[in-house]
């Protein structure tokens, strides 16, 4: 399980050296997407043979019939890695899939250290680290989204948990507008977006003092954790 950056970041600034050492040995990959990930291994290792890589895609649209070929080398001794798009796979990541059937098959699975978005922003925003839930994507639909956020809202109050949230990128500023419609003006508010890059961006404040035009999340990684 090989960790990525979060964005255009020098990959050996986040990432500790023996992900260079792994990525140099491995030919074998599972990834979401081959441009992606291709650039990620020729960037933390550029005399590596790109023709001789071996890539299966892993992504909404791969087949569930299919999947367990892809653990075929380890099966005939070979090391397999899997890439995320971004952060730690398995982590809001489809890698999941194949890491059941590995365990299923006796294959040996080998987490490395990298950045992770969700466990990132919960660090640096002051809210409940020890009681927490990662809750995905909430409805696109308004009506439908704002009875999500009372419910998430409302879990957070009974429970003291924090709840996390990710969009899609083109959709944050809208997000973040009906978090400080929808929420209590008591309940708190993070908004982490760019982690690790320079444009880092990460605030926690109550839904009341919160300004939505103060930051523009259109099209920036983001994570959203609210604490009633």
């Amino acid at each position: 399980m090989i960790p990525t950056t979060l964005g255009e970041t020098e990959p050996l600034e986040v990432l500790p050296i023996s992900i260079k050492r792994i990525i140099e040995e491995i030919d074998y990959y599972i990834v979401e997407n081959e441009k992606s990930a291709r650039r990620f291994i020729k960037k933390i290792s550029p005399r590596k043979s790109q023709p001789n890589l071996h890539i299966s895609l892993l992504n909404k649209f791969t087949g569930a019939e299919i999947i367990p070929s892809f653990l075929d080398p380890c099966l005939n001794g070979k090391n397999v890695g899997i890439l995320s798009e971004a952060g730690c796979p398995g982590i809001a990541d489809p890698g999941a899939d194949v890491v059941r059937i590995a365990h299923q098959k006796g294959i040996v699975i080998v987490p490395l250290a990298g950045p992770s978005s969700i466990i990132m922003a919960l660090m640096a925003s002051g809210l409940n680290g020890q009681n927490f839930a990662f809750n995905g994507y909430l409805p696109i639909e308004t009506a439908e989204r704002k009875k999500a956020i009372r419910k998430f809202e409302k879990i957070s109050r009974e429970n003291n948990q924090s709840q996390l949230f990710i969009e899609t990128p083109y959709r944050n500023n809208n997000l973040l507008q009906e978090f400080v419609r929808t929420l209590s003006k008591t309940t708190l508010l993070c908004v982490a977006t760019d982690i690790t890059l320079a444009t880092e961006f990460i605030a926690t404040k109550l839904v009341g003092d919160w300004v939505t035009d103060e930051v523009d999340l259109h099209k920036r990684p983001t994570i959203f954790i609210i604490q009633a």
